[in-house]
């Protein structure tokens, strides 16, 4: 997890275009049927990340931030129910100039979790709630497991989705949540090794992540997908994620300012109900959409959007810091 002191932009995000950069060379390479056999290693890869995840996940750290119910109300609240209503009037109003897919993608988009590395770290530069924000951005990315499925059949329904919503539970379970589960039981024995090594889990988790986006986007390039496709899509989805943030971010502000909060549950609704995890994003399309024709295109909007979360968190931060060490005076 990043540090709550200070925040900065590292090489992840380069990384991301270099993994659909290399993707647009040897797409048959990382494509399902491939020579790096991407079917199963991102199967492996998945476990792997949220294995990680369960190991490095202290609840002892959570108890800090518990008794804030009402900041934790209002974060899950605008994670998984402002959030998707927003997507769904994006769409609708967006559906003239966005394909089927990226219509999809969006949706799939506002029904994730929040982060939980930048929200918490960008939280500590704006001297926000640090507890408040690693409890919420915690509890989200466990409650995205079961939501994420279920909000995406609801508002996507079968022809977005594949399978049966059961099914998908299920896999979501069996990849997700076991491995999260059998990390939690490794801690009394591998914590203290965790935490002397979290600086390579985290490398590891990355670049797990990159292979991933690289697997994704091999396909779609092998099925044709991105024929026709432009200039003019990049744009329509950077304007379509950068109205979303905006206009979930003035909801944020909104709803701070109806419920009275001080400047550091504001800071923590801010950061942790207007950002969206492209970790879990990535590996849970690996299971949801793991037959969807496009998932490389579908992912695109989550992609600009983690890319303008963090770019945009990034410049309000240091002032809202400034503002806030100035309201503590």
């Amino acid at each position: 997890m990043a540090t709550a002191s200070k925040f900065r932009l590292d090489w992840f995000l380069p990384a991301m275009v270099g993994a659909v950069g290399l993707a647009w060379l040897t797409p048959g390479l990382g494509a399902a049927g491939g020579p790096l056999h991407a079917e199963t290693v991102t199967k492996a890869g998945v476990m792997i990340v949220f294995f990680v995840y369960g190991l490095t996940l202290s609840f002892a750290a959570l108890k800090g931030g518990a008794a804030n119910w009402r900041l934790h109300l209002a974060v899950q609240a605008g994670t998984f129910v402002i959030f998707p209503i927003a997507g769904w009037v994006l769409v609708n109003v967006a559906a003239p100039w966005l394909s089927p897919e990226l219509r999809f993608g969006f949706i799939y988009l506002c029904v994730l979790p929040s982060t939980i590395s930048s929200s918490v770290a960008l939280t500590g530069v704006a001297r926000g709630n640090v507890p408040g924000a690693v409890f919420n951005a915690t509890l989200s990315s466990l409650l995205g497991v079961m939501l994420t499925p279920v909000l995406l059949y609801a508002l996507a329904g079968v022809k977005g989705g594949q399978g049966a919503i059961g099914a998908a539970i299920l896999d979501i379970a069996r990849l997700l949540v076991l491995p999260m589960m059998v990390g939690q039981l490794c801690r009394p024995v591998l914590a203290a090794w965790a935490g002397r090594h979290r600086a390579a889990l985290q490398l590891t988790d990355r670049l797990l992540i990159l292979f991933l986006i690289y697997a994704s986007f091999c396909d779609s390039f092998m099925r044709g997908v991105w024929g026709g496709h432009g200039v003019a899509l990049l744009t329509s989805v950077t304007v379509g994620a950068g109205g979303l943030f905006v206009a979930v971010l003035l909801t944020m502000v909104g709803v701070a300012r109806a419920l009275g909060f001080a400047h550091g549950d504001r800071v923590a609704l801010l950061f942790c109900g207007s950002t969206k995890s492209l970790a879990q994003g990535v590996t849970m399309a690996k299971v949801l959409l793991a037959a969807h024709p496009a998932s490389g295109l579908v992912l695109l909007p989550l992609m600009i959007y983690h890319a303008l979360q963090l770019l945009v968190g990034g410049v309000l931060a240091p002032p809202w810091g400034r503002a806030g060490g100035a309201e503590q005076a």
